[in-house]
């Protein structure tokens, strides 16, 4: 009798023990499996797209961040670079330039005010267009180079200036000025130089 209840107790106890390392492994199962779920859902956004869910895969921020930098180099090139005879339209696209750069673009800004610069774009009712060339880039130091042309278009003439920048970047909070998250700093003009100056004939 004293046997028999010792090994229902026995029975029992195993049963118990059984029954606690299930649920315990059930339990860790279903956690690694809802991290693994979470892990995957974060790499994949959905964007609408007419109201159409459709998924969109998010990539490395870091393997995105050279071709980041280029296109806010670019940027903010063409906006300082390309302008037209128009003061309130250059005073607005400087304000835009400088929320790309540190206080070197002030300066650069600066320079030419006192140089006449823009007092010359007005009066000789030039369009500046600027066209890149290339950009390289040394990401480890976060330094870049800029090459490009600009074509200054007067009513005398067309003039075609190679350009050449150079500057370093630097990353910051993204935001509705600066989407990149970067801000380009101890920027200087290398060279700017005439490549070509046509003549228009004059009636």
């Amino acid at each position: 009798m004293i046997r028999n209840i010792e090994t229902k107790i026995r029975l029992a106890t195993f049963v118990a023990l059984g029954s606690l390392a299930a649920a315990v492994i059930i339990s860790v199962g279903a956690c690694s499996f809802a991290y693994r779920q979470v892990s995957n859902a974060r790499k994949s956004v959905y964007i609408l797209d007419n109201n159409i869910p459709v998924l969109a895969k998010q990539t490395d921020v870091e393997m995105n961040r050279p071709a980041e930098y280029r296109a806010h180099i670019d940027l903010f090139h063409a906006i300082f670079f390309s302008l037209t005879p128009d003061d309130k339209y250059i005073e607005y696209e400087l304000k835009k330039a400088m929320y790309l750069i540190d206080e070197s673009g002030a300066k650069q800004v600066n320079n030419l005010k006192e140089n006449g610069y823009f007092n010359s774009i007005l009066s000789s009712s030039s369009v500046l267009t600027l066209q890149t060339d290339s950009i390289a880039l040394d990401i480890p130091r976060k330094y870049f180079r800029f090459y490009g042309r600009l074509k200054i278009d007067r009513r005398s003439a067309t003039v075609i200036r190679s350009l050449i920048t150079e500057g370093y970047l630097k990353d910051i909070p993204r935001s509705d000025n600066n989407p990149h998250g970067v801000l380009i700093t101890n920027w200087k003009t290398l060279e700017n130089k005439d490549l070509d100056n046509v003549q228009k004939a004059s009636f």
